[in-house]
């Protein structure tokens, strides 16, 4: 560092965040610890120095940011919060990664280039970010805190999102909820996991946000006052029994509301779990918290029936993120049902603020190996060679997966998601033994590849050298190693095939002393019926195609060259008489927008752009998979036309009730194109495709229909039910 540091310069919202951090956590009076973190701040300090963010605040509060929420809310310690203030130092700095090991060592300059963004480097056809996402999985073998320091700054980064353009906010908010907020999830961070999915759905939907927080709020209350008086009974008797217990009342957040509405098809009054109860007690000695969490259920239904389908006991079986909890559902005296959480003073803060927090209250640091081994069981799982796509995507995959244990033929313990195969645990132990793998012994009894495992099966696998695998056994694979291996099996044996007849039909040619050129490589495609020369290839090395077949074709090749010659002129033809034809917007087929729906783009090619909703969850995927081809919409670009819409109706049957329907479309001048309806035992459903020119005319139509006697419920649905 060239220049010497004055803190005097250092703006006063700049120097109380700085103080704030090294009031964090539990420096204490750890002079190394804090000396550290302000040397890291200087060298940030001094690289960003001049520069702003979009929001026009200086660069370095966003480290600082980043730095306060490692260290107060994920609870990590020095390395990970000097590593999370340079973490943009190499990207957007002179700084190299050799630069910040010569001065704060080699593992921390190892973290922040873990951090380190990717350029633009890569194959157009893939999403930036999905790259990105991809190099990050991949270097976490041995240290989780890359990981939890990445989540902080995306964090950050959405507590600041207002600034950015709108494209902007919608790219980043769906690979937040795409990816971030499940890893959160994943390495059980909940706090901040809720937290992400709350922003993410703030930005992209913001009116329906306000709309539902508003509701929330404006229930809380009369709902407040209906649990105080449901506790009251709970508490006296924990008291009497001298159990110390806090008892809270949680609301459900906007986004989690909004996918019971769009996902349940619930209308916001239906929905019964809109709040809970949660109680946290404080441990009792010599008694284990789960006897505690069961003696609490006892109190509770005591005085409020249970609901025996609505208990899940996640302590015995807790989440893959450690979260342990007793759930469950009670009726209160008005008939509504209240969902109740019983969980421990320890079992809260690992679900509430992770792992790393509790360690720390605990004084423990090494359990951190719990999680690094799941990061290197979920690495291992994955192919490198995988385009960053599909190993976000089996990635992602892994993320939701419950475990099971089962155990080898010799008694070694494996852990694999619910839902494994036999050929699953087979490509977990070995490659080989996956590929010849015919079927096993579970249990001592003989089973086929496709056997799901249950807990605690013990599994022989049975091999045949002659056993090879192919297409149908990805139906069968549930894991992302499995799956990987598969395809790299068939793709060598592809690549084998192709070589193969690649080699003969070269012999054919020598032996005709002959040759093709690249349109006659074309046409013998078309004559033998193939997609391409590779189908050719190894259509030839199977036999499926003989060499006297292709020596028929050479004899015709000058008829041949003719005909392709009157194809291309054709194809000319055609091709002028059709350019500039294609309808440059294409409405996307699995959210069927019309005029009026808030919409997003997509560059499918230079001349068309694919338009869907912007709560699709196709475009969701496509939003935080290829953001770099995101492109704002409106409807006044698009041509003008009707659009597909879909209605469901729901009521109670009676006699002329169709015709009563049909009528009021028909008088509302809306175009049917598909109609469906079933009675059974008094009670109808039908779905409606009607075409509708903007959304205020649809809107229009279903408040009449619902004005109609008999119907309950009219709901637009993306599609009509398979």
């Amino acid at each position: 560092m060239q220049e010497s540091f004055d803190y005097t310069k250092i703006e006063p919202e700049i120097n109380d965040l700085l103080e704030k951090l090294l009031s964090s956590n539990s420096w204490g009076k750890d002079t190394n610890a804090k000396g550290l973190i302000r040397k890291a701040f200087e060298v940030a300090y001094l690289a960003h120095k001049g520069v702003k963010r979009k929001s026009g605040e200086p660069y370095i509060i966003h480290p600082l940011e980043v730095a306060l929420i490692v260290s107060t809310e994920i609870g990590l310690g020095t390395k990970s919060v000097v590593a999370a203030l340079l973490h943009d130092v190499i990207e957007d700095t002179d700084y190299t990664q050799e630069d910040l090991a010569a001065i704060f060592g080699d593992q921390i300059a190892i973290m922040v280039d873990g951090l380190t963004k990717l350029s633009d480097v890569f194959y157009q056809d893939y999403s930036v970010q999905a790259e990105n996402f991809k190099k990050l999985l991949l270097t976490l073998q041995n240290d989780i805190r890359v990981i939890l320091i990445k989540i902080a700054d995306r964090l950050h980064n959405m507590r600041t999102l207002n600034s950015m353009p709108v494209e902007k906010r919608m790219k980043i908010s769906s690979e937040t909820l795409y990816l971030f907020a499940p890893i959160a999830q994943r390495v059980g961070l909940y706090a901040i996991k809720s937290e992400l999915e709350d922003l993410s759905f703030q930005y992209r939907h913001p009116e329906i946000h306000q709309d539902l927080s508003e509701r929330i709020n404006t229930l809380k209350i009369p709902v407040l006052k209906l649990l105080q008086q449901f506790i009251v009974p709970i508490e006296q008797r924990l008291n009497d029994l001298g159990l110390k217990a806090e008892v809270r009342f949680v609301f459900k957040s906007p986004p989690s509301i909004y996918n019971k509405i769009k996902y349940k098809k619930q209308a916001f009054e239906e929905i019964q779990d809109l709040y809970l109860v949660r109680i946290v007690f404080d441990s009792l000695p010599r008694i284990p918290d789960k006897n505690t969490c069961w003696n609490i259920y006892s109190i509770v239904t005591d005085f409020y029936p249970p609901k025996p389908d609505r208990i899940r006991d996640l302590i015995s079986n807790p989440k893959n993120n450690g979260y342990q909890a007793l759930h469950f559902t009670v009726l209160n005296t008005d008939g509504t049902q209240i969902e109740i959480q019983v969980r421990s003073h320890d079992m809260d803060v690992i679900a509430e603020r992770g792992f790393v927090n509790y360690w720390n209250e605990k004084g423990i640091r090494s359990q951190e190996n719990v999680i690094n081994d799941w990061v290197k069981q979920i690495r291992s799982e994955l192919d490198a060679s995988q385009d960053a796509l599909e190993f976000v995507e089996e990635f992602k995959a892994n993320l939701f997966s419950q475990e099971i244990r089962v155990f080898t033929h010799k008694g070694h313990l494996r852990k694999l998601p619910k839902g494994a195969t036999v050929i699953d645990f087979a490509y977990s132990i070995h490659s080989d033994l996956g590929n010849k793998c015919i079927g096993a012994k579970v249990n001592h009894k003989m089973l086929s590849r496709d056997y799901v495992l249950k807990q605690g099966d013990h599994i022989e696998v049975l091999t045949s050298d002659s056993q090879q695998p192919d297409e149908t056994w990805l139906d069968i694979a549930k894991t992302a190693r499995a799956k990987s291996k598969i395809k790299e099996n068939i793709k060598n044996k592809r690549r084998d095939k192709i070589l193969e007849g690649s080699d003969l039909l070269k012999e054919v040619l020598l032996e005709e002393k002959t040759d093709l050129d690249p349109n006659e490589y074309n046409e013998l495609v078309k004559f033998f019926q193939f997609i391409d020369m590779d189908e050719v290839y190894i259509a030839l090395a199977n036999e499926e195609l003989t060499s006297e077949s292709i020596k028929k074709f050479l004899k015709r090749k000058g008829r041949s060259r003719l005909m392709n010659f009157w194809n291309i002129q054709l194809f000319g033809k055609q091709k002028v008489a059709t350019s500039g034809g294609q309808d440059p917007f294409q409405l996307a087929s699995c959210c069927n927008p019309i005029p009026g729906d808030d919409i997003i783009g997509f560059k499918m090619s230079e001349e068309q752009t694919q338009v869907h909703k912007r709560d699709c969850t196709i475009a969701t995927d496509l939003m935080s998979q290829q953001g770099n081809k995101l492109v704002q919409v409106k409807w006044s670009r698009i041509q003008k036309m009707s659009s597909s819409a879909v209605i469901q109706l729901k009521g109670l049957d009676a006699m002329g009730l169709v015709w009563r329907v049909t009528k009021e479309i028909y008088l509302s001048k809306v175009n049917m194109r598909t109609i469906r309806f079933n009675s059974r035992q008094g009670i109808f459903e039908g779905e409606i495709e009607l075409y509708v020119s903007n959304t205020e005319d649809l809107n229009n139509l279903i408040l009449k229909l619902s004005k109609i006697k008999g119907i309950e419920s009219v709901k637009r649905i993306d599609q009509l039910s398979s």
